[in-house]
């Protein structure tokens, strides 16, 4: 439908310098058709009244695997290879494509209700997943994930399989991507016959790179050359590549990535709790490196609040840098938003508010006490707003929650099934042990 939101402010993250317009957005057949002053001829069969409000482009989560969301609160304040190796890849073992149906459901949820319009998955039965994304509305580049070992040509065959199936379905809304877990995991021959593919289905690369202190260690005494050169030896990075973490990097691992465009994904959130370390931010920006922002699983986060990530990407690098000036909250709004559409390859069609674009857009409320006084709007949302403050989200020109109400399924029924779910693996999970 012809969507009118009126009175208004507008932060279109499309401008060098913070930008806010005030007036009328107008949305056609699912583009942004007009910004700032109406167009007398546009008719509009929905109007919203936006003032009190902000408008701004939905944020992309651009790594999360939406099915952990079962997994949340269940093996926390652990190690991080005890927590990987002993509780999650167990419990991994006993998920069914329901399970996984409706975890990402219960994902979804909590992304729509925080202003997430588009994120990036890595997980298994994908399938199921891009059947949740197909049913919501939302946005996803979706990724099987690979590891090398048993049954990798089975799954090598399944990610190939899921791209022909899903890639630029649902109106677009879904990208298949290949997806190597992670240096460590995928041995030389089974990268090598990703990157191929890779090559003949013209797909992005989502891998997991330097996350911990140990990935780093263990990868110089096996290789003889950290995570990222090794990538670089296998000519992984030839391909359009977003690498996701990258905590431990050295000053020749930030130019690498550089000089191959390879997009960095940080999850402070996620890296802070499993007590790997922060991501040298600053320097990767200052070397010319995209950096995006994800949340990681809701198993290690716990949550899928975009909004905290950007607060603790801005809060986290002026620590441990002991400098006020970096990473500054436009900074950190457009690693929430267009450089994590730039990490995807979707740049052109989202991640700022501009004419010809989608229209993937949330609406701030502003009526909370934390956005007084009013004096930088901008600031306000990195340092102040809260993922509650969300309160009307629209992806590809569809409204998916008006007023707080989500339209397009029912989140009780949701609550429900996922929790079902989660109660029967913990079961399974304990009558083995």
């Amino acid at each position: 439908m012809n969507i009118l939101i009126k009175n208004t402010r507008i932060l279109t993250l499309a401008t060098e310098k913070p930008e806010i317009i005030l007036g009328d957005l107008g949305i056609e057949n699912g583009m942004i058709v007009f910004i700032g002053e109406s167009n007398a001829s546009f008719t509009a069969k929905k109007i919203i009244d936006g003032s009190n409000a902000l408008i701004m482009p939905g944020l992309i989560n651009a790594h999360t695997h939406s099915s952990m969301s079962l997994m949340r609160n269940y093996a926390d304040d652990l190690p991080f290879w005890p927590w990987l190796t002993e509780k999650i890849w167990p419990i991994e073992e006993h998920l069914t494509g329901e399970d996984c149906y409706w975890g990402a459901m219960l994902s979804i949820a909590e992304m729509i209700r925080s202003g997430i319009t588009t994120f990036a998955d890595m997980y298994f039965y994908m399938d199921d997943v891009a059947k949740a994304v197909d049913k919501t509305g939302i946005r996803a580049n979706l990724s099987r994930g690979l590891v090398g070992g048993v049954d990798e040509d089975a799954k090598l065959k399944e990610a190939v399989e899921f791209k022909e199936k899903w890639h630029d379905s649902s109106n677009g809304r879904i990208r298949v991507e290949l997806a190597p877990h992670a240096p460590y995991t995928c041995n030389a021959a089974l990268m090598r016959r990703i990157l191929e593919k890779s090559k003949v289905l013209d797909t992005r690369i989502h891998i997991h790179l330097s996350e911990s202190k140990k990935e780093v260690e263990d990868s110089f005494r096996i290789h003889g050359k950290s995570p990222v050169q090794n990538l670089l030896e296998q000519k992984v990075f030839e391909r359009p590549t977003f690498a996701v973490h990258c905590v431990h990097l050295s000053d020749e691992d930030i130019k690498i990535l550089a000089e191959n465009n390879v997009s960095v994904v940080n999850n402070p959130g996620s890296n802070m709790k499993l007590g790997n370390g922060f991501a040298p931010i600053q320097k990767l920006l200052e070397a010319g490196v995209n950096v995006a922002l994800g949340t990681d699983g809701s198993s290690s986060n716990n949550n899928l609040n975009m909004f905290e990530e950007m607060n603790l990407a801005a809060l986290v690098n002026k620590s441990i840098d002991a400098d006020t000036t970096v990473v500054p909250a436009y900074t950190a709004l457009k690693m929430g938003t267009i450089n994590g559409a730039v990490a995807l390859g979707i740049d052109q069609e989202v991640g700022t508010l501009e004419i010809g674009k989608k229209a993937d857009l949330i609406l701030i409320d502003l009526e909370k006490p934390h956005f007084y006084p009013r004096l930088n709007l901008v600031a306000s949302l990195v340092y102040s707003a809260q993922a509650s403050d969300v309160k009307t989200v629209i992806c590809d020109g569809k409204i998916l929650m008006e007023n707080r109400e989500i339209l397009v399924f029912n989140e009780q029924e949701v609550f429900k099934k996922a929790n079902d779910c989660a109660k029967r693996l913990i079961t399974e999970i304990d009558s083995e042990v």
